[in-house]
């Protein structure tokens, strides 16, 4: 038995800062190659369900009912892949020509954030995030003159996700995360090699299970596990 510490050196984490995104439309029922996005200012998780609905009997609270999680998203950036244009609505009907209003394409995205702690700084590892079949929303843009003030301007989509499935034992999901601090090298640079792509083999997205048996050496996917 010991005592607990707080604020022990090198156990002084944090997350920070968002880069290495990458888009990947959907065709098909499947996800085409991925593409890279630069320009990312913001991603936001927007989680929302899992509410209490209180039931009352025998003169007691009885129990409470949760409603499904839901995961949204909001993306803020400078710019965005001529392949997001059919996810946000606009078909090229000629060369240099769209036309709005049209059907929004589903996608995948994955990024990454940065972990750091005290001693090592942002050099201590990161997370990749990976959210599946996202359908995003008409946004706002707005346009403003030039000043003495120039800023450029800023886009935004609010997204929202269909869980997909996320193997035996779990219930669907539409999001996972993977931390490098917690993942042998060899396994995560096999996952990166998918995401990112190699000279040889276009970028990919693996489904999650996928995923758990890539960075599992057992092999499970169940949370519990069990195979």
């Amino acid at each position: 038995m010991s005592r607990l510490e707080w604020d022990k050196s090198g156990e002084r984490f944090y997350e920070t800062g968002v880069d290495r995104c990458v888009l990947y439309p959907s065709s098909g029922g499947s996800y085409e190659a991925g593409v890279a996005w630069n320009g990312i200012t913001a991603i936001n998780d927007s989680p929302s369900g899992a509410e209490a609905t209180p039931l009352y009997a025998d003169n007691i609270k009885y129990l409470n009912l949760i409603s499904a999680e839901d995961l949204g998203l909001s993306i803020e950036a400078y710019t965005y892949p001529d392949e997001f244009a059919r996810c946000d609505g606009s078909a090229e009907v000629v060369t240099g020509v769209t036309i709005r209003q049209q059907n929004r394409q589903h996608f995948g995205i994955c990024y990454r954030t940065l972990l750091g702690n005290d001693e090592d700084g942002t050099d201590y590892g990161y997370k990749i995030h990976i959210v599946y079949d996202c359908v995003a929303a008409p946004a706002e843009k707005g346009h403003s003159t030039v000043n003495d003030s120039p800023e450029a301007i800023t886009m935004s989509w609010e997204v929202s996700t269909t869980p997909v499935n996320a193997g035996e034992g779990n219930k669907p999901s539409a999001g996972i995360d993977i931390d490098s601090s917690k993942i042998p090298s060899d396994k995560l640079t096999a996952l990166e090699n998918l995401l990112y792509g190699t000279e040889n083999a276009d970028p990919t997205l693996p489904s999650i299970t996928q995923i758990i048996e890539l960075v599992n050496p057992s092999g499970a996917t169940g949370a519990t596990g069990e195979t």
